[in-house]
Formats: structure tokens, sequence, C-alpha cells
């Protein structure tokens, strides 16, 4: 630099110390006339655009620096500076970048990155070059500060809360970001703690709204109803139309048995969020604490039908004790059985539908329920009371059709149950009498009277059978009558019918014959002998089952489909008669039928672990590569075959690609 140039120059620094930039630019000008190749001069005349808002103007200059010195990467620290002032956070970045590339030993640039990384929010990134610097600078607040707003905004709360209590220990008095820490301790549910820097937030800003609805929800979490009432008043004096939080402000209410203002704040959360199943839960369940069931089953069928994905068990159950409630018998029992698929050893669940199906009149399938929970609980005695009750229904219902056999074998399971209902013993003796076993008549009439004296129609009805057989009348001795063997309850009159013992060993031994031939791979033979059984009982489902899938193994998917096809209609439950239709679909290459068949599998049985992996064939046939994704592992939790897991991850690998 000559002397007239380095005149020039110090000219220039006086005129910017001053800031009199205007000379300072035109001092520079005029030097650079002179030495136009000059490093500093550009570097220089660069920073007073930089200080006079003349970015584009500066990075022009500093364009030409790094033509002239390529090698010098700090220029790159005064480039992204200018870019973040202006907002352009992605060359601001590569700026840095450049730096960090060229001047590694720079580990202040660390904070200049995270801080641009932060603003582009890709908060993970901030996150670690957050740390980089701190490694270094530990005691440099304001990063420490962005490290925990980053943790923050990346949902990683423990080491938010963690870095702003570190700041909040070293300083407590320069402390100012109670309202983030408040918050990160509530998302980690630590609600007392989280209410103290909360109060101390809405102290320092009353205006601080997000502040007031965490210590609000805070409060509510702790049960201090009368300190979370107070602030949602504030909230929403200063804001009325924040209707997202009508919900939490609703349960608030609801909890504190204000019910009508619970009510009015979900209405008007569902006029905002009207897919919001929660909103319909919560408002049905303050309708049911009010007995409106009608407005209960509205909202809750609402929020199950929003749930289709993924439906709350537990709502499913609640409505159905509504139906149970209102007494719509087919409806409760409807969600009954929806939730048995799901709680299938629910004692409290098996005795309600067992009422329901009481109520309806559905005997022979109450009394099954009855007894197998009395197996579980011998001394319950609402169940043995209505087991008593359902067999005497049953044996009324089968002497007024006058199937005298059937309605004595129901009595006689009635008063087996050590029951003191005379109505019992009354009905025994009737259908014995019916059956002209005059003696067990006599007998029963008797315990009858003991039991229920003040019933004068048993002692009219006696005397007159007694009248009528030429018998004398002994009331005084009760003899007893010989206790009948107990018989297993079945489902359904045929069932249980006696004439059926032979055609069951019959319909067995085909059953048997058409498996040995089935071994043997004489296929036809063995149709003929499961058709021979169905002959017997045509409602198998598991034989016809086996037919289907004989017709599969013949490629015959027209049959095989009819059979499986006949098995889910005898009983829509059956999960293996779903999976194998689906298969057949599958294979005729009508993956949507197939897809509504393995799903209709897992619905029945979430455990079944092949319709899993079946699904994912299907879905991935199809190209729906996410579903596919997410089936082919579950199928690997709940599969035991290595062979077919092993293809199983290969797969899943591929996909992840």
């Amino acid at each position: 630099m000559t002397p007239e140039v380095n005149l020039l120059y110090q000219q220039a620094c006086s005129a910017e110390y001053k800031e009199d930039y205007q000379t300072a630019v035109q001092k520079l000008t005029e030097a650079l006339k002179l030495a136009g190749n000059d490093v500093m001069l550009y570097t220089k005349l660069a920073g007073v655009y930089s200080e006079m808002g003349e970015y584009d103007k500066a990075l022009a200059a500093y364009g030409k620096v790094a033509e002239l010195k390529p090698t010098d990467g700090y220029i790159y620290i005064s480039v992204g500076s200018i870019y973040e002032n202006q907002g352009k956070y992605k060359e601001a970045l590569e700026a840095y970048k450049k730096v960090e590339q060229m001047c590694p030993e720079y580990l202040y640039n660390y904070l200049n990155i995270a801080n641009v990384q932060y603003q582009l929010r890709d908060y993970k990134a901030a996150i670690e070059n957050y740390n980089k610097f701190l490694a270094t600078y530990s005691r440099h607040s304001e990063a420490r500060e962005n490290l925990a707003n980053s943790y923050m905004n990346d949902g990683n709360y423990a080491s938010a809360a963690n870095e702003y209590e570190n700041l909040y220990v070293k300083n407590p008095a320069s402390f100012k970001d109670y309202s983030n820490f408040g918050l990160a301790l509530y998302r980690l549910k630590n609600y007392e703690k989280a209410s103290a820097f909360l109060e101390k937030a809405v102290e320092a800003d009353p205006d601080n709204i997000t502040a007031r609805i965490s210590l609000a929800l805070s409060y509510q979490e702790l049960e201090k109803d009368d300190l979370a009432l107070a602030q949602y008043d504030v909230i929403f004096r200063q804001q009325p139309g924040l209707n997202s939080l009508r919900l939490d402000y609703g349960n608030l209410l609801a909890d504190m048995g204000k019910d009508e203002a619970a009510i009015a704040n979900y209405r008007i959360y569902i006029q905002n969020y009207p897919q919001d199943a929660r909103a319909y839960q919560n408002i049905g369940v303050v309708y049911k604490r009010m007995n409106k069931f009608d407005d209960v089953i509205a909202n809750y069928e609402k929020a199950l039908e929003l749930q289709k994905d993924k439906r709350n068990i537990d709502l499913v159950e609640d409505l159905a004790e509504c139906y149970h409630l209102k007494k719509d018998y087919p409806n409760a029992l409807k969600y009954y059985n929806e939730v048995l698929l799901v709680k299938k050893d629910d004692y409290n669940l098996k005795y309600n539908k067992a009422l329901v199906l009481h109520a309806m009149e559905e005997y022979n399938d109450a009394i099954a329920i009855y007894t197998e929970l009395l197996k579980q609980k011998s001394d319950d005695s609402a169940v043995k009371g209505n087991l008593t009750a359902a067999l005497v229904a049953l044996g009324d219902a089968y002497y007024n059709d006058k199937n005298f056999s059937l309605a004595t074998s129901a009595f006689e399971r009635a008063v087996e149950l050590d029951t003191k209902d005379g109505y019992a013993y009354y009905g025994l003796a009737k259908a014995y009498r019916a059956c002209e076993l005059d003696d067990k008549a006599a007998t029963a009439y008797e315990k009858a009277i003991a039991l229920s004296p003040e019933n004068t129609e048993y002692s009219n009805e006696y005397a007159e059978f007694i009248s009528a057989t030429n018998k004398p009348a002994d009331v005084t001795e009760t003899p007893q009558a010989e206790p009948p063997e107990i018989k297993d309850v079945t489902l359904s009159m045929e069932q249980s019918a006696p004439e059926k013992t032979d055609e069951n060993l019959t319909n067995k031994s085909l059953i048997a014959k058409g498996d040995e031939n089935y071994k043997n791979q004489k296929y036809d033979d063995s149709i003929k002998n499961y058709q021979d059984a169905l002959k017997i009982n045509p409602s198998d489902e598991i034989t016809l089952l086996k037919i289907g899938n004989i017709y599969k193994i013949k490629n015959d998917n027209k049959n095989a489909l009819d059979f499986y096809k006949k098995a889910i209609v005898v009983n829509p439950n059956y999960a293996d008669g779903w999976f194998n239709l689906g298969l057949v679909y599958a294979n005729e290459e009508a993956t949507s039928k197939a897809k509504e068949c393995f799903h209709r599998v897992i619905t029945l049985d979430p455990g079944y672990g092949y319709a899993y992996y079946a699904l994912a064939l299907a879905y991935d046939q199809d190209g729906d590569e996410k579903e596919a994704l997410e089936n082919y592992k579950i199928f690997l939790t709940r599969n035991k075959d290595e062979g077919v897991a092993k293809t199983v991850r290969e797969r899943i690998k591929a996909l992840e690609k």
C-alpha cells in the first residue's frame, strides 16, 4: 500500500469511526482507483457498506475479496452475518459452512451455525452445534438458552428442563424464561413444580396467555380446581375466541359438578372441532351423570364413528351399558359382543351379556353364560339367582309349548341350585304331572307349598291333583325327591335333546373317516364323508372349512369360496373361515376382498399372526408400501416361524430403503 493509498485508508477509518459512512466510502473508492487489487481496502469497504445497511454492495465487495484471496475463510463469517440480517438463513448457513470447512479451528462458528439452524427450525442440527459450541464455551448463557429452546421445540422436554434448571440455579436473579421452563415441566407431568414457575411467568407478564393456559392445566392436574377456574376466567376475558381450550375447560367444569356449564363449553368446542371424538365422549359422560341416556348414546356413537380405525373399547362397553339401562337389548347385545372380542375373560361383561340375553328370552344362551360364571365364582348369589330365574323361565316356555320333557329338565336344574323360590317347585310339579310322574309331582307340590305357604294357587292345585289321582295328601311331611343328575347347559334345544345322541356319534365317525381319507389324499372320498356328516349337522363350520380346504388343494377356487362362505355364514365369528376365504380371494387377485377378510380376522382375533402377514402381502401387491410395512412389522411380533420371519425382515429392509 503506497503512502497516498494508506492516507486515504486512514481517512476512511477515521470517517467510519465518526459514523460518516459516505465519506468513508468515498475515500475507499478513491484508494481503490489507485490500488484496485488491495484486499484490505475491499474488506474495509464491505464492512462500511454492511454498517450502512447496504447489504448487496457489501456482499459484492466481499465477493471481490474472495476472488483476490480465495483462501480467506474468515470473510464468510461477515457474509453469513449479512445474510442473517437479511433473513436469508439458508444462504447464511451456506456461508458459515464454508467457514467450518476452511477454518475448522474457529470453534465460535458452531454458535453461528446453530443460530441459523434454529431459525430454519432444524432443531436437531441446532442442538448438535450448540452442544459443540458449549463444549468449549460452557459459560455462554445465551447459547444455553438457545439450546434449551431448541430442545423445547424438538419435543425433548427432559433435556430442555435440565438446561433451564441449570440456568436458573446459576443465576436466578437474571433468569427470565419462566414460561418455557414451566411448560417443559408441565410436559414432563411435574405439575407442582411447573405451576410454581408458571406463576412467576404470569406475574412477570400478565398477558402471557401461553403461560396462563399451562398454569390452568397444571392446576387442573393437581385438582386445584378453584385456582384453575380463576386462570380460565382470565384467559377467556383476554381471548374469548380461544375455543381450542374449551374441551379442557369443559372437563374442569364437569369435574366440579357444573354440568350445564360443562355441556355448553363442550358444544362450543364441537362446533369448532367437529372431528374430535374426545369431545363427544366427554359430553356423553356428563349426560350419563344426568341420566339423559338418549343424549349419551347419540354422543357416544358419534365418538365411535370418529374412531373407526381405533375404537375405544371402554367407550363401547359404556355404550352397551347405556343401551342396557334403556332396555334396548338388541343394541346392548351387539356392543357387549364387540367388547367381548377384546375382553374375552371379563366376568362382569359376560354377566351383563347374560342379563341381556335373559331379558330377550334367549334363555339357553343366558343359562350357558350363568353356568360358566358360577364355575368361576360358585358363591356369586346374584349369578346363581339369575340362573335359577332363567331356568324357571325356560321351563315355563317349554311347558307352554307342551315340551314337557325339556320343561322337567329345566325345572330340575333350577331346584338343584337350592332355590328358595316356591314357583320353581310349582313349575316342576306341573311338568312332572304332565309326564305322569305323579309321585314326583306330589313331592314338588309339597315343597312349593312349604316354601310359599301364602300362595293359595299352589295348595288349591295340589288339592285338585290329589283328588284327580285319588292319593292321600300329607302336607306335614315333605319327602325328598332324588336329586336329578346335573346336565351340561347347551346353547340350543336341538343340542340338548337326547334323541340326537346316536346321530352325534354317527356324525363324529363320518368326520373321523373323512379326516383319515384326507390324510391319505383320497380327497373325493373325504369330501363325501364330510358331506354325509353335514347332513346330520349342517351347521358345523369346521367341517365346512375342511371341505373348502380340499377344494383349495384341488385348485377349485369356486367351490373353495362357496364352502368358506358357508362356514362364516354358520359362524360369523369364525376367524379361520375368514382367513381361508381371504387366501382364496388373494389367489384370485381380488385383493380388496382379501384385505376385508384379513381385517375381519384381526378384529376377531388380534393375535392371529398370519393374518397380518397375508394382509401385508395384499397391500404390498397393491403398491401400498406404508400399510404393507406396518403389517409386516406387526407380524414379526406375533410370529414363531423363523423361516417366514427371515423373508419378512428382508422385505421390510427393501421397503425401508
